[in-house]
């Protein structure tokens, strides 16, 4: 029998037979990974380039993931009174715009900081934990990684796109 090699940078390889937390878990870090190395090693010039019609580029897709992280875990499972969940499409593509001082630099370090108090929230609760949702009226921890799957790996096939007509560099790793 053939020993199969598994790469180790792959995370849901690796949590291919662990419980449901650990599986959700793994993918979501999988594709959060995979977002911040596409921004990695550029310039700021290029990550703020237009590669296509809409105002999509790399570092405002980092910033919009940023955003996306605060929203669906320190405003939901961990809400401070001053807290504004931001639910309208305004605010949404509000979100991929880049002001003055974000850098590739910043924008790594805020994104990577908001991934991390999203794991440290959500280690906190059970997955069938259910908060209220204002439009959805209710979402289960379950659901709400569920759906940062969904989200971050959408945005990360973007990220591997713009980040190869940038400079050509393509794959996971």
């Amino acid at each position: 029998m053939t020993k199969i090699v598994i790469d180790p940078t792959l995370g849901p390889v690796l949590a291919r037979t662990g419980d449901e937390r650990a599986v959700l878990n793994s993918f979501l870090d999988f594709h959060r990974d995979i977002v911040a190395r596409k921004l990695r090693g550029l310039s700021d010039a290029a990550a703020r380039r237009r590669l296509v019609p809409s105002a999509t580029t790399l570092a405002g897709l980092v910033k919009h993931l940023t955003l996306v992280e605060r929203n669906w875990f320190p405003r939901l499972l961990a809400p401070r009174p001053d807290d504004v969940y931001e639910t309208t499409e305004e605010a949404a593509a509000a979100s991929f715009a880049l002001d003055d001082a974000d850098t590739v630099q910043s924008l790594l370090a805020d994104y990577e900081q908001a991934c991390a108090l999203s794991r440290d929230l959500a280690a906190r609760f059970d997955l069938d934990h259910v908060v209220p949702h204002e439009q959805l009226g209710e979402v289960s921890l379950r659901w709400i990684l569920t759906h940062l799957i969904e989200e971050t790996a959408r945005h990360a096939g973007h990220a591997d796109i713009l980040r190869e007509l940038t400079d050509g560099s393509t794959g996971v790793r």
